[in-house]
């Protein structure tokens, strides 16, 4: 499946809103976890099931192996006819998962630390992150220092995972913004990610869609300065000089970069 940019939220027992967030949306993750009570989530299985969608665009989020949830997500993913799931709180100990596409989401000291492991299995498609189940799982109180910005360790777990799904040759999905009107914020995240690798953000409201779908969008000028660098390489070779810069290979796979997310 296509993943990206702007990947979704949806709580799985709200049925009546599935199709909306596919539609405004790239793609949709329906929560079978920390978007459900655990009440609910029987109701919302069968949610699942009997509600379809385009199953090239959706990601089931299932509960973390061992909870009492996971063996009667997965089963109701299958029933649904879903082919990708995305694993709460991987780790190494994650069962081999059959059939499935796996996007492992490191979002725990354990999951950080294996997701070079989880990067390597042949399931696994795409590593995710995040911030607050980190956070907690530290025994921490807070993903952000009183500036808004992330605490140190949690941008190292940003990058360890952005590096473990780059050394893996697969896609890297960027955490939730969770300020829904803090769309300045938002962008500036959105932005940072495209512009150090990661594939795709993921969201948690509709109003976030735009907003990260125009931050990974190449402007004007920034493809057709791909183009003019491409087009110049065709014909000098090695390294050269362009508008007063130096060009080599690292410089020509950027401008290519570019040019595909256009």
């Amino acid at each position: 499946m296509k993943l990206g940019p702007a990947l979704l939220f949806c709580p799985a027992d709200r049925p009546d809103r599935f199709a909306k967030a596919l539609e405004r949306s790239d793609g949709v993750i329906l929560d079978l976890e920390d978007a459900v009570a655990p009440s609910a989530r029987d109701a919302a299985r069968a949610a699942l099931r009997d509600t379809p969608l385009d199953p090239t665009r959706v990601i089931v989020r299932v509960n973390a192996p061992g909870t009492a949830d996971f063996e009667a997500d997965l089963a109701a993913v299958r029933d649904a006819g879903y082919g990708t799931v995305m694993v709460a709180k991987a780790d190494a100990r994650m069962p081999v998962l059959d059939g499935l596409r796996v996007v492992a989401l490191c979002e725990t000291a354990a999951g950080v630390l294996d997701a070079r492991d989880l990067a390597r299995r042949p399931e696994v498609i795409a590593l995710m992150w995040g911030a607050e189940d980190l956070v907690a799982s530290l025994g921490g109180t807070a993903s952000r220092d009183a500036a808004g910005r992330y605490r140190d360790v949690v941008r190292h777990a940003r990058s360890a995972v952005l590096l473990a799904a780059a050394a893996e040759g697969i896609a890297a999905i960027d955490a939730v913004h969770l300020a829904i009107d803090d769309l300045d914020g938002l962008r500036a995240e959105a932005e940072d990610a495209v512009a150090s690798g990661f594939t795709a953000t993921a969201c948690i409201h509709p109003s976030h869609v735009a907003v990260i779908r125009d931050a990974y969008r190449p402007s004007p000028e920034e493809v057709a300065r791909a183009r003019r660098i491409l087009d110049a390489a065709a014909t000098q070779g090695g390294v050269f000089r362009l508008d007063g810069r130096m060009v080599d290979a690292p410089v020509l796979r950027h401008a290519e970069a570019v040019l595909r997310r256009a």
